[in-house]
């Protein structure tokens, strides 16, 4: 038996990188899938990946219209949400002399206010036994000079994970975050200038994760499933880092 068969899943930011991976894994699991994203072509190009058995809704997590008009889609095709991955998320590297507050503002209204919301609606369509996955970092719980802001609200999505978990436990809701290290995605691609300032930051990151390398998407993703699925029905409240060990020692 597959392991999300019949359930119907929600992914924000699923048009690239680990969104789009957990996507597909989880369609490749017999989920129905509803992926986010902002950029219209990106989502479209996306959904054709993936294939089958998903709907592409264009929306932006830092607009609360945009996330009223997905789940009002999700109920009128599917009428409920049984795992709930809120990924959308920004990275943007400023060191604390030069933060100003449109970067604060846009980090924690995608990261945090986006994310708050995205649960926040989802909940009158979710029952007993849904599986909300919060994707949070390693950022959070360990120091990455230049990355205050965003760190930050990686930490509040952890906080929100255990707030909530206790919130919606009487509901049979579990809730846990997901933090992913530093993972060979767009976004990383779009912290560099150049493709030699790219792979000079990757060969830092290398450096100092135990395991030599970075993480993969579909990494990622197999995480998320495990986290969406009946194989972690004892698990809330925790934090899963799938970094390699970056954070770890």
């Amino acid at each position: 038996m597959s392991r999300l068969q019949d359930k119907v899943a929600v992914i924000t930011g699923g048009s690239s990188g680990i969104g789009l991976a957990a996507a597909r894994r989880f369609v490749e699991e017999g989920a129905y899938v509803f992926i986010t994203g902002r950029r219209g072509d990106e989502l479209d190009r996306a959904a054709t990946a993936i294939g089958r058995n998903v709907t592409a809704v264009k929306g932006d997590v830092a607009d609360l219209d945009d996330i009223d008009r997905l789940y009002r889609d999700v109920a009128a095709h599917r009428g409920r949400v049984d795992v709930l991955f809120a990924n959308a998320g920004v990275v943007e590297n400023q060191p604390l002399d030069t933060v100003t507050p449109d970067h604060f503002d846009r980090l924690f209204g995608i990261n945090v206010r986006g994310l708050v919301f995205t649960v926040q609606k989802a909940l009158p369509l979710m029952q007993a036994g849904g599986s909300i996955i919060l994707n949070a970092s390693v950022a959070g719980v360990k120091a990455v000079p230049n990355h205050g802001v965003y760190s930050a609200t990686k930490a509040a999505v952890r906080s929100f994970a255990r707030t909530w978990t206790a919130e919606l436990s009487g509901r049979g809701i579990r809730v846990n975050s997901l933090s992913p290290g530093a993972t060979e995605t767009p976004i990383m691609r779009g912290l560099a200038g150049t493709p030699q300032e790219v792979e000079a930051m990757k060969a830092s990151f290398t450096q100092v994760i135990p395991m030599g390398r970075l993480g993969r998407p579909e990494e990622q993703a197999d995480a998320a499933l495990f986290l969406a699925s009946a194989e972690s029905s004892y698990i809330t409240g925790i934090d899963l880092p799938v970094d390699g060990g970056f954070a770890q020692i």
